[in-house]
């Protein structure tokens, strides 16, 4: 349970980092595409699902919470 503890905190932690919309994008789709695949590794939906759905929803979410400036 502590090491869940300590991912989930990571990741919200390093959720969307960057200052422009790409960076945003990407790295939330790294963190999305990580997180996918764990949640797909614990349940029936599978790793490489779970990556694939976590990825896009990350990346979507990453670019579209970029600050205006």
């Amino acid at each position: 349970m502590a090491k869940y503890i300590v991912l989930t905190s990571v990741l919200l932690g390093l959720t969307a980092c960057g200052d422009t919309w790409g960076q945003r994008a990407v790295t939330g789709g790294a963190i999305g595409a990580g997180s996918g695949a764990a949640v797909g590794a614990l349940t029936p939906l599978g790793v490489l699902p779970g990556a694939l759905i976590g990825g896009a929803v990350g990346a979507g979410v990453g670019a579209g919470t970029t600050p205006k400036r």
